[in-house]
């Protein structure tokens, strides 16, 4: 038996490695295109065999994006801006919550804060003409207080003189109206206005406990004014003598980052306030004056306890001027008759159009301007709120709201461009000032 050749051998045993090596090849390849199939252990007992999934199934899904970054900007934005507005209604809410509860102190307080605005130039003209702080303060406050004690004084003592004459004048003024609309063209009849009479008679019959009812809280509304006008007359005093300590002190509540702006923006809101008040009461005392001279001349039964009531419910804007326009046009019907209403109406309309376009405007100025639908909207807010109190105090508070949004704005634009770093190279370049070209002719200083 004849031996293989060494070398034979060999290239027989390279080509059976090289074999090898080509099955593990493919089978490694064809193992990719399929599911590794699990082993003898993780097979449940009932399962032999799992098949492989079939060619035409579809394939796995992406994962998932994080939630926060499907939804669009827009919606993020307007969420982050719903809660806070949230957050700011639900404080206002507390807030309006604790007013109304101490709503005596509030109102006392806001009036005292009105009438230190109205007496406060004259104790600092009194301090300048060297007169002690104190001194200029009590005379102030004393002569302030008897003015204002004055005029409800002669409110009530006229009304009472006139009462009488009044009430029959008014009764003839009803029978004259009766008679007027017997032969006007509107076909009233007799019947019916003797059943709205007696309508009239019937309400106030079966109201008759709630009317009771509504005099014995007159007592308490009378009880609460008493202390109300206490507490704004002390308030008050104190608010002309020490106003400046007050006001420190209440800056020390302040954050410390906040207090620059907020010591900037109070004396600019109390000037406005100060400009408001006092520009009030000019064109308040304007109107009751050419009103009251107006209705005087047309014979108006108490022309100037009407005059009175038009000064006084001039504070509230628009709707104080409506009202007492139409008391007194009210008043000059049932006394006076028709003509006399409307002549009344007339006056009544020509002041307030003076006042509105010409007086407000030049008395007050650009300080304290409010746009009319401001006004209107505040007046009625604080109305529905707070009740004629409310109105009283809508409008200076927006006025003095937006002359500290105002200011406070300002500063901290003013604030952010001290805290800007400054420019360098090209940018400092760039943002420079330009000095502009002097002309040819100009000769050098």
């Amino acid at each position: 038996m004849s031996r293989v050749p060494g070398w034979l051998g060999r290239l027989g045993a390279g080509l059976t490695e090289m074999s090898e090596r080509l099955d593990e090849r493919r089978a490694a390849v064809e193992g990719e295109g399929r599911v590794a199939e699990p082993s003898p252990d993780d097979v449940p007992p009932t399962v032999d065999h799992v098949p492989p999934p079939p060619d035409y199934a579809p394939a796995a899904p992406p994962p998932r994006p994080d939630p926060a970054q499907v939804v669009p900007w827009g919606v993020r934005v307007a969420a982050e801006a719903g809660w806070r507005l949230l957050v700011l209604a639900g404080t206002v809410w507390v807030l309006m919550r604790v007013i109304s509860a101490v709503q005596l102190v509030v109102f006392a307080f806001v009036i005292a804060l009105l009438l230190t605005a109205l007496m406060q130039p004259s104790v600092a003209w009194l301090t300048r003409r060297r007169v002690p702080h104190g001194l200029a303060t009590a005379l102030t406050a004393i002569l302030g207080f008897v003015v204002i004690g004055l005029m409800g004084w002669f409110v009530t003592w006229q009304v009472m003189e006139n009462i009488d004459n009044l009430s029959d004048q008014v009764q003839d003024g009803i029978d004259e109206l009766r008679n007027w609309l017997l032969n006007s063209p509107f076909h009233v009849t007799d019947k019916q206005i003797n059943e709205i009479a007696e309508n009239l008679r019937e309400a106030i019959g079966a109201n008759t406990d709630e009317i009771t009812s509504a005099g014995l809280e007159g007592v308490t509304v009378i009880v609460e004014a008493l202390t109300g006008i206490l507490l704004a007359a002390f308030s008050t005093l104190f608010l002309l003598y020490d106003g400046k300590r007050i006001w420190r002190w209440t800056l020390k509540l302040v954050p410390a980052a906040a207090r620059p702006g907020v010591a900037g923006a109070g004396p600019r809101a109390w000037a406005t306030l100060t400009a408001y008040v006092r520009g009030t009461v000019l064109v308040a005392l304007i109107d009751a004056v050419f009103i009251g001279i107006g209705i005087y001349f047309l014979d108006v039964p108490m022309a100037v306890p009407l005059a009175v009531f038009i000064f006084l419910f001039s504070f509230i804007p628009l709707v104080g001027a409506v009202a007492s326009g139409a008391l007194a046009v009210v008043v000059a019907l049932v006394t006076q008759g028709i003509f006399t209403a409307v002549m009344t109406l007339v006056v009544v309309l020509a002041v307030q159009q003076i006042e509105g376009h010409i007086l407000q405007p030049f008395i007050l100025g650009r300080a304290v301007r409010v746009h009319p639908l401001a006004v209107v909207l505040s007046v009625a807010a604080g109305g529905m709120v707070a009740g004629i109190g409310g109105a009283v105090v809508a409008v200076p508070l927006v006025a003095v709201s937006n002359t500290i949004v105002g200011y406070l704005k300002a500063y901290s634009q003013e604030a952010a461009l001290r805290q800007a770093p400054e420019p360098r190279g090209a940018t400092a370049v760039e943002v420079a000032p330009v000095q502009p070209a002097a002309p040819a002719d100009a000769k050098p200083s």
